[in-house]
């Protein structure tokens, strides 16, 4: 990728305080990209939660008084993860504002400054597809934004183009695993936050010029693996 393909180019990062979202947002910087971080997270950026509206409104403001156009948006920010056992009605509310609502508005709040050749991409999660017990909240809020994002793509056409990735294990303090973790992935790792940075700056440039709507699952091949009792050594314990 040319080393200019992002210079001066103005991108939004929700949740890019740490974690996939620090690494999207520092990879952008190192490409000349000016980068607008929102983040619950105290520290330099623009700090409040996405939940509320005034926050998004008042983010969006902050931005749009300093630049008349918007190249890139990555609605990453995480919502909270609790199960149907434990998890009440304002933490569900609240999981589904963090990871639909936030990232519908947002992309409205900014769709009469998107620049030409504009790209939105939703940070989703393997969690869209498949799920583990006690996890409803986290789920149905990236199972939310994975549809959102092809029914922007249509709503968008001509203006932007939109995309999403559902990123599997990810470990964002860089671990190398060994053992069972690791080997039991197809690809025979745990993965990165560069491994999705990599995929956000591909589906952000022009290589991409003919990708919108798409979902792309970053997991290690997990998701293809069939599982069942007694096969390769899986054993079911309850």
């Amino acid at each position: 990728m040319q080393t200019d393909t992002f210079k001066d180019k103005v991108v939004i990062v929700t949740g890019g305080a740490n974690g996939i979202g620090l690494c999207i947002a520092d990879e952008f910087r190192s490409l000349g990209a000016v980068v607008y971080v929102i983040d619950k997270q105290e520290g330099e950026h623009f700090v409040g939660d996405i939940s509320k509206k005034e926050v998004l409104e008042a983010f969006a403001a902050k931005v749009l008084s300093k630049h008349d156009k918007v190249d890139i948006i990555i609605n990453n920010a995480l919502p909270l993860m609790k199960g149907i056992d434990e998890c009440s009605y304002e933490e569900f509310q609240y999981a589904l504002s963090v990871g639909v609502t936030a990232p519908f508005y947002l992309v409205k709040l900014f769709i009469p400054h998107l620049a030409d050749g504009a790209s939105i991409i939703n940070i989703s999660s393997s969690r869209d597809r498949m799920s583990q017990p006690q996890t409803e909240s986290y789920t149905a809020a990236k199972g939310g934004i994975a549809a959102l994002t092809h029914a922007l793509a249509v709503s968008l056409s001509g203006k932007a183009r939109v995309n999403s990735i559902s990123p599997g294990w990810i470990d964002t303090a860089y671990t190398i695993y060994e053992g069972p973790d690791a080997t039991q992935q197809p690809a025979g790792r745990v993965g990165n936050p560069m491994d999705i940075a990599h995929m956000v700056l591909f589906l952000c440039s022009e290589k991409a010029g003919f990708i919108t709507g798409e979902n792309i699952c970053i997991d290690g091949g997990m998701t293809k693996q069939m599982i069942y009792h007694g096969d390769c050594g899986w054993k079911l314990e309850k």
